[in-house]
């Protein structure tokens, strides 16, 4: 604790990771106050600044919930039934149907030490391959992309703050105005210093209104957008040919590849105008420094691997990378989705981003979990396939910090699964709507009353610090595991001290592409967070990587031959139109603790579809007017906001919110054939008038 009584800790919420305070108030939760801190430098949005309001009583959970045999309603109950009836829940199922007939599902939320030791109890104590989580579904297109070129995968490979040093950023499919509200003083910026702006979206944001340029492409071609960029560098003399000699592998496959995207065909699959693609290219290479930025709009797609690909192939090209203020980075979305990918809750991680069919990897892993390399699974399921196995090949779930019934595509279907389940546990902060299904709902700590490690969209790996004691009736998610493990008969091995955790994580990613053994609390809290990799206790962390060569074996980038290729599912005469979807400023993923939130809520009170004036005529609607949205997977019915914003041939939905409204209940799982990550951002729908 400070000086004035307030203690230094991070957001809950986006993997921007601001700083704040945390002040303890007389009725026993806390206040916000401003933090100075390298990233945000004391900025907060509404959601960062109304955290504490989900801690209140009467909002979040206070006691274990157990569902009764004889009502069918979730019913109070003491922690010891409660960990007793998952215990028995899960060793019914495994002994009823095998080892991996339970899963385990993690989220991108959790902090290092719970993702960690998450990963550890799915394949030591439960012994299943079935474990992975919801930051699938966030950038794992993107972390596809980063290995195949680079060797190494963090979201961004130098500081927030060098984006406002650069020459131009092209920002691919991101709203940072709504996303990460404090971010957006870094394209300000930008723009200040003279830098340019390159903004490609099919929607005009609050961020694109801020661009020298705005590509408005159709969802699902960035891709093709990317290739156009691509061969105009070619054709028009701009390749950094000595950086493609020095320090690349493939560029004669990729320079092919572009070669067969010509401007006037990239004007006809995106929609972009040919004098904009070469306007773009010119401020692109209109200076020595520049950086692609890309989020969750070309990484959600089915070719989202592919697509960061070509943009990582453009950077590549013109010598945008290993570079200082110049590279290709991924704007993680959710608050541990760095770390959370990288300490083993990924269906085919280890600890410290190892892969978990290499042997080595095993053998070292199991060496700090004093078991033999050859009791622990292999790779399982990756998350939509997981979910879409529940009630058949999975009969019983473990899940931690997540809400599928809202946030997973095909919703209506996962919703199905789930309630088909043999037996379902979920530790969460509140009563989410998949916790509303759950056989046993343990209450578990949120970030003002617990200690852990989160890492940053930069890699900066950080420090939450505990401010109050959670109410009696509450516990952490170390507490649950090492209660669940002794009940298992795994009496050491789990820790409830998260430091503890963190000091066996450290030794397990030791010599791993994510190495934190150097890494310590105490450095955390002295240096304002340390950048992995950070092999041991002298080395200074690694704010910018790739500088002297890549994380491959002969430490040249690799350019990737792509080609564009249509989205799973195009518009056709049934279901004429693009949907895409995303977030609102006011609320946060699917909207569990911010539509708890009466501030947030007055803001963002409910679901829309944004529609162009050309379609709300079409249709006969007025702005306000019930809509329905329909794909082949379902309908969704919300008020029509009608903006120019958006492109005629498109129409918007944020996911936020269940019932009638629900997004997701529309959107496809067709799935990436690398990341496996599905196309949330674009699928064909149809909308008519609704009832009123």
């Amino acid at each position: 604790m400070t000086a004035t009584g307030t203690v230094d800790t991070h957001c809950p919420y986006c993997a921007l990771q601001c700083g704040m305070g945390l002040r303890p108030t007389a009725g026993g939760t806390v206040e916000v106050v401003e933090r100075d801190f390298p990233v945000n430098k004391g900025a907060l949005c509404g959601k960062g600044r109304t955290a504490p309001e989900v801690l209140a009583e009467g909002v979040r959970l206070t006691g274990p919930l157990v569902r009764s045999g004889a009502t069918g309603e979730l019913e109070p109950a003491s922690w010891g039934e409660a960990l007793d009836r998952v215990a028995e829940g899960l060793v019914r199922v495994r002994a009823g149907h095998g080892a991996d007939a339970v899963g385990v599902f993690g989220g991108g939320g959790l902090t290092n030490e719970k993702a960690y030791a998450l990963g550890k109890f799915a394949r030591v104590v439960l012994k299943t391959s079935q474990i992975d989580y919801n930051g699938r579904f966030c950038m794992s297109s993107a972390a596809a992309a980063h290995q195949r070129a680079f060797g190494l995968d963090r979201g961004l490979p130098f500081p927030v703050a060098d984006i406002a040093r650069t020459g131009c950023v092209i920002l691919v499919g991101s709203n940072l105005a709504d996303t990460m509200p404090p971010a957006l003083r870094y394209l300000t910026e930008l723009r200040a210093n003279g830098g340019k702006l390159i903004v490609v979206d099919p929607r005009r944001t609050r961020t694109a209104a801020q661009a020298d340029l705005h590509l408005q492409p159709r969802p699902g071609t960035d891709l093709a957008l990317a290739l156009g960029l691509l061969h105009l560098v070619v054709a028009e003399g701009l390749v950094d040919e000595a950086f493609v000699a020095e320090r690349t592998n493939g560029w004669p496959g990729a320079r092919a590849a572009a070669m067969a995207h010509w401007p006037e065909l990239v004007e006809r699959i995106t929609g972009v105008p040919v004098p904009a693609l070469r306007e773009a290219a010119r401020l692109f290479c209109g200076t020595p420094e520049g950086m692609v930025l890309t989020a969750r709009g070309p990484e959600q797609q089915a070719k989202g691997t592919d697509t960061v690909g070509a943009w990582i192939n453009l950077c590549l090209a013109t010598g945008r990378a290993g570079r200082p203020r110049s590279g290709y980075g991924c704007l993680t979305g959710q608050g541990n989705g760095q770390g959370g990918r990288e300490h083993g809750q990924k269906a085919d991680q280890l600890p410290g981003y190892r892969k978990l069919d290499d042997p080595a990897a095993r053998a070292h892993v199991a060496g700090v979990w004093g078991v033999d390399p050859d009791d622990l699974p292999g790779p399982g399921r990756s998350a939509y396939e997981l979910l879409d196995a529940l009630g058949r090949d999975v009969k019983g779930l473990l899940l931690m910090g997540s809400n599928p019934v809202v946030s997973a595509p095909r919703a209506a279907h996962i919703t199905e699964r789930i309630e088909s389940l043999d037996f379902l546990a979920v530790c969460d902060v509140v009563l989410s709507e998949t916790a509303a299904l759950a056989d046993v709902v343990l209450p578990v700590t949120q970030w003002a009353e617990e200690t852990g490690t989160v890492t940053n969209l930069e890699g900066r790996v950080l420090l939450r610090r505990k401010a109050i004691d959670p109410p009696e009736g509450v516990r952490s998610d170390l507490y649950v595991l090492n209660g669940l493990a002794a009940r298992l008969g795994w009496d050491k091995g789990f820790p409830t001290d998260a430091e503890e955790v963190f000091d066996e994580l450290r030794r397990a990613s030791a010599g791993g592409p994510a190495d934190y053994s150097g890494i310590t609390y105490r450095r955390i809290a002295e240096e304002e967070g340390v950048f992995w990799p950070c092999p041991d206790d002298s080395h200074p962390g690694t704010p910018r990587l790739f500088l002297d060569r890549f994380a491959t074996p002969d430490g040249r980038a690799r350019f990737v031959p792509v080609m564009h290729r249509p989205s799973a599912e195009e518009p056709d005469a049934e279901y004429p139109l693009y949907l895409t979807t995303g977030r609102v400023l006011a609320q946060y993923q699917s909207g569990a603790q911010t539509r708890r939130v009466a501030e947030l809520n007055a803001a963002a009170p409910g679901p829309f579809v944004q529609l162009h004036p050309q379609l709300a005529d079409r249709l006969g609607v007025a702005d306000g007017e019930p809509v329905a949205v329909t794909s082949r997977r379902g309908r969704a019915v919300a008020p029509a906001r009608v903006s120019r914003e958006i492109r005629p041939d498109t129409v918007f939905m944020p996911f936020h919110w269940p019932g009638e409204g629900r997004a997701n209940t529309l959107t496809n799982p067709a799935l990436d054939p690398t990341s496996r990550m599905p196309e949330f951002k674009v699928c064909a729908v149809r909308v008519e008038r609704a009832p009123a």
